[in-house]
C-alpha cells in the first residue's frame, strides 16, 4: 500500500517546538503522519544509538494501532527488511543505525528506563500525566502527542498555555486526502450532532454529548477464580464487525474479554472460533435465526437473545448497573465503549435510543449479560438477605 502525502503530514512536519501538539478529529490522519515524520527523521536525520520512543495505554492498544500502521508504512513504501525487525521486542533498526521502539505506557520498566532522543504519546488522553512526565525528562529532543479532544484533561490543563516550548495544531478528517469517500460521508452525515461534530468532525474540545457506559475497570488479565458465564454474539459480515465477548463473573462484579472483532466471517468461521473457547452458552442476535441454526450444527451452545419492546434500552440498563471490568487486550470493544453514545437531536438533546455505530461489541455484551438477569437477581437476593447473629447457645446454670 502506498501511503499519500497528506496536508496532515505536511502540517505535522512543520512543527518545530520541543512538544508537538496534534490535537484532531476522527479519520484526520494524526497517528500516520506522526509515524511517517518519524520514519523520515530516523532515517535521514539520526545517528547509530539513537532512540526514537512510541508508547501508548496498553501493548494491545500499540499492536491494533500504532505497530500495525509502522509495519503498513514501512513495508508499502519499499522500506522494510525483515532483519531489521525484532519481533519479540518490537523495536525497528534503521540502516542509519537508530532504532524506533514500541513499549506500552503501563509498563513501569519503560516508563521509567533509559533516555530517548524522541518520544510519541498516542492517544494520550489515556495516558496518566504522572507517565508523561517521566518520559518527558527522559527524552532530549522532540515530543509528539496526539488525541481526540473528547474532554479536557493533562494537555489542556498543564501544558497548553503553560509552557513556552509548545507547538498546537488541530487537524480534521479534511486534512486526509487518503480517506475514503465513504468514511467522509459518513463523518458528515452527523454534522446534526452539535456535541459529536464538534470533536470528531471539527477536532476542536469538547464534550461528546450522552456517553452511554461510564467507570469500566481496565484490567491486565482475567482471575483464574473468574467463572465464565456466557458468550455474547453480534452477527457482521461486509459493513459490520463480528464480535463475541467473553463474560465472567468475580467478585461481585462482571469481566469482560474480547474473542473475535472481525469482518467478512462466515457461520463456519464463527463456530470454529467458538470451538477452540472455553465451553459456555453463547447468546446471539435473534435477526439471525438461519445463522443460529447452522452455527448449532457444528455443535455450538448457541441460543438466541429474546427481544421486545424496549429491550435495547432495558438491557443498556442491565450493564450500567453491574461492575464491570474489561481486559486491556480488548482494544476495538474498549473503542466501543468510550464511543457508545445515545442519540441525540438536532438540537442537541439526548434521547433515549443508542447510536447505531460503535454497537458491535457493545450489542454482544447486552445479548449476554441479559441472558444472565435471573442470575444477576438471584446474588443481589443473596447480597441483600439480613444478616442474623448466631444464636447465643443455652446457660447451663440456668
Amino acid at each position: 500500500m502506498q501511503y499519500v502525502i497528506t496536508t496532515a503530514t505536511k502540517k505535522i512536519a512543520k512543527l518545530k517546538k520541543r512538544i508537538k501538539v496534534i490535537q484532531g478529529g476522527t479519520s484526520a490522519g494524526k497517528t500516520i503522519g506522526i509515524l511517517e515524520v518519524l520514519i523520515d527523521k530516523c532515517q535521514a536525520e539520526d545517528k547509530p544509538g539513537d532512540v526514537t520512543s512510541v508508547t501508548s495505554e496498553s501493548f494491545p492498544h500499540l499492536k491494533r494501532g500504532a505497530i500495525r500502521d509502522f509495519l503498513s508504512i514501512m513495508q508499502g513504501q519499499g522500506y522494510f527488511e525483515d532483519l531489521r525487525w525484532n519481533k519479540t521486542d518490537y523495536i525497528y533498526t534503521f540502516e542509519s543505525g537508530a532504532i524506533l521502539e514500541f513499549f506500552s505506557s503501563d509498563q513501569p520498566s519503560k516508563v521509567r528506563g533509559p533516555r530517548r532522543k524522541r518520544l510519541f504519546i498516542n492517544e494520550a488522553n489515556n495516558v496518566p500525566f504522572e507517565t508523561f512526565e517521566q518520559l518527558e525528562v527522559r527524552t532530549t529532543d522532540e515530543i509528539y502527542i496526539d488525541y481526540n479532544p473528547t474532554v479536557e484533561f493533562w494537555v489542556q490543563l498543564d501544558i497548553l498555555g503553560k509552557r513556552t516550548d509548545v507547538d498546537f495544531v488541530i487537524l480534521t478528517y479534511k486534512d486526509n486526502e487518503a480517506l475514503q469517500q465513504t468514511i467522509i460521508d459518513s463523518i458528515e452525515q452527523r454534522k446534526n450532532r452539535p456535541g459529536w461534530w464538534k470533536v470528531y468532525g471539527l477536532g476542536e474540545l469538547g464534550e461528546v454529548e450522552g456517553k452511554i457506559y461510564a467507570n469500566w475497570q481496565f484490567i491486565d488479565d482475567i482471575p483464574h477464580e473468574a467463572r465464565l458465564e456466557r458468550y455474547g454474539l453480534d452477527f457482521g459480515y461486509t459493513n459490520d464487525h463480528t464480535s463475541i465477548v467473553a463474560i465472567y463473573y468475580y467478585n461481585g462484579g462482571y469481566i469482560l474479554d474480547e474473542r473475535c472483532y472481525q469482518k467478512g466471517l462466515s457461520n463456519k468461521q464463527i463456530a470454529d472460533i467458538l470451538v477452540n473457547q472455553p465451553k459456555a452458552l453463547v447468546i446471539a442476535d435473534s435477526a439471525e435465526p438461519k445463522s443460529i441454526d447452522e452455527i448449532r450444527s457444528y455443535g455450538i451452545n448457541i441460543q438466541p437473545t429474546l427481544k421486545g419492546k424496549d429491550s435495547i434500552r432495558q438491557g443498556i440498563q442491565v450493564v450500567q448497573d453491574q461492575p464491570i471490568s474489561i481486559t486491556k487486550r480488548s482494544v476495538d470493544t474498549i473503542k466501543e465503549y468510550r464511543n457508545y453514545l445515545w442519540e441525540v437531536d438536532r438540537n442537541g438533546r439526548v434521547l433515549n435510543e443508542p447510536i447505531g455505530i460503535y454497537n458491535h461489541s457493545m450489542d454482544a455484551i447486552r445479548y449476554g449479560m441479559c441472558s444472565l438477569t435471573p442470575v444477576i437477581q438471584r446474588q443481589d437476593f443473596i447480597n441483600n438477605l439480613p444478616r442474623f447473629k448466631p444464636l447465643s447457645k443455652p446457660n447451663p446454670a440456668r
